[in-house]
Formats: C-alpha cells, sequence, structure tokens
C-alpha cells in the first residue's frame, strides 16, 4: 500500500518586510481576498489529496494554533512543529519537523506566497521523485523584485548555470537532503546547492499566476489579483 506524501507549511518567520501588520499577528494569518495565507494553502493541498500537514510555530505562533486548531474543518491533520522564538530558519525548521514528516519524500510549501500553481502536479512529483534525487524545485519567472533569479533549469534539471529562475516557494525533499546537517537554525538554500552541484537535484518553471506576499505593496496586488479572479 502506497502511503500519501505530507506535506510541511514553513510558517515560522517574523515578516520583517510586512510591519506593521506583522507585529501583533503572524504573516501566514495575513488575508488576502477573504482567506488568509495559511487557510488557503490548507484547503488545496486538501483537494489536491494531502492531508497530513506540518506546520513550524515561530513568531506569535500560539496565535496561528488557535486560528487552526487540529485542521479538521480544513480537511487536514495538522501535526504542530513549535521552534519558540527565534525560529530555526528553513533548514533548521525543516530538520527538527523530519520525525513528523516520515521517511518518503514530502511537500514544502513557503506560507507567504500565493500562487494558483496545481498542488497535485506538486504530489505527483513527491511520488515519481528519482531515488537519486534529494530535490524538486518549481521556479516561475523573475519578478520585478528579484530580477537575478535563484536556479536555473533545463530539461526538468535544476543546474549550475544558465538562465536562472526565482524559485517559487515551492518543492519537494527527500529527508535525506538533511543526513549531515546538525540540529539548530541554518538556511535550507546551501543544502540544495550541494544536490544541484552532485546532480542530485530535480526543477520545473511554472508560467502561471504567482505572489510573493513579502511586503504592503506586492500583499496589495496579490488581493487584486484573488478579488478579480474568486475561482484561482
Amino acid at each position: 500500500m502506497t502511503t500519501t506524501p505530507r506535506a510541511m507549511i514553513l510558517a515560522a518567520g517574523r515578516g520583517e518586510r510586512l510591519r506593521p501588520l506583522t507585529d501583533h499577528q503572524p504573516k501566514a494569518l495575513t488575508r488576502v481576498a477573504g482567506d488568509t495565507l495559511v487557510e488557503r494553502h490548507l484547503r488545496r493541498l486538501a483537494r489536491a489529496g494531502v492531508h497530513e500537514i506540518v506546520v513550524n510555530l515561530g513568531w506569535l505562533g500560539a496565535q496561528l494554533r488557535q486560528a487552526l486548531g487540529d485542521g479538521g474543518r480544513y480537511g487536514v491533520s495538522i501535526a504542530w512543529s513549535d521552534e519558540g522564538w527565534p525560529a530555526l530558519e528553513t533548514g533548521g525548521g525543516v530538520q527538527r519537523a523530519l520525525p513528523l514528516l516520515g521517511a518518503a519524500p514530502f511537500l514544502l510549501v513557503n506560507a507567504d506566497i500565493w500562487t494558483d500553481y496545481p498542488l497535485a502536479d506538486l504530489l505527483a512529483r513527491a511520488r515519481e521523485l528519482a531515488p537519486r534525487d534529494l530535490v524538486h524545485l518549481v521556479t516561475v519567472a523573475n519578478p520585478a523584485h528579484h530580477p537575478r533569479g535563484d536556479f536555473a533549469v533545463r530539461d526538468g534539471r535544476v543546474t549550475a548555470g544558465g538562465e536562472r529562475w526565482t524559485f517559487a516557494g515551492l518543492s519537494v525533499q527527500r529527508p535525506e537532503l538533511f543526513a549531515h546537517s546538525r540540529p539548530g537554525a541554518f538556511p535550507i538554500a546551501p543544502l540544495w546547492r550541494e544536490a544541484i552541484h552532485a546532480g542530485r537535484a530535480a526543477g520545473e518553471r511554472y508560467a502561471g499566476r504567482w505572489f510573493d506576499v513579502g511586503t504592503p505593496e506586492r500583499l496589495a496586488e496579490a488581493a487584486a489579483w484573488a478579488a478579480a479572479h474568486p475561482d484561482e
């Protein structure tokens, strides 16, 4: 019997660039056209067929736990990974949550994005991830605020050279990616770069709608799009 991959939503960050909005609430509880960012992710994951989800807690984490409960009203079951404050950054946060994520590849979603990317496709990537690959990264066209991009993708592989695209905050991770990492706070991107140089990173470019809701201006842009396209 094949187990459906789990997902983790990275929701522990401070949201400095969204202040003062995030002075008194977690960034993941920011609202875009009615729904909070994290609620939309939970519902979309459930519709895609992912029902076991880990959410990490950091800045004002108790608010997030109170708002979402056990996840039942969104059609999912939430396991909480409480990092306290300061939080453990992206890599340290995922490493701490590994016992909750199991041994199979899992979906990793940044809380602070709004996108119409079909999460059922990311679930398929997790199920089909080649044994050699430690990670699958989704990229998008470079927005104005990040013109240099992050990663080059060619023929389904993330490569060290070539035209770079922006990481979309959506990925699949294999737990083995963290085999040599020590507990504590650290970013995840250096682990991805090691996998890329070892030829162990898959990837794709997504051409649909995507927003990094990291500033009030980009939040307003995402909210305007979402209000005009309520079924997206």
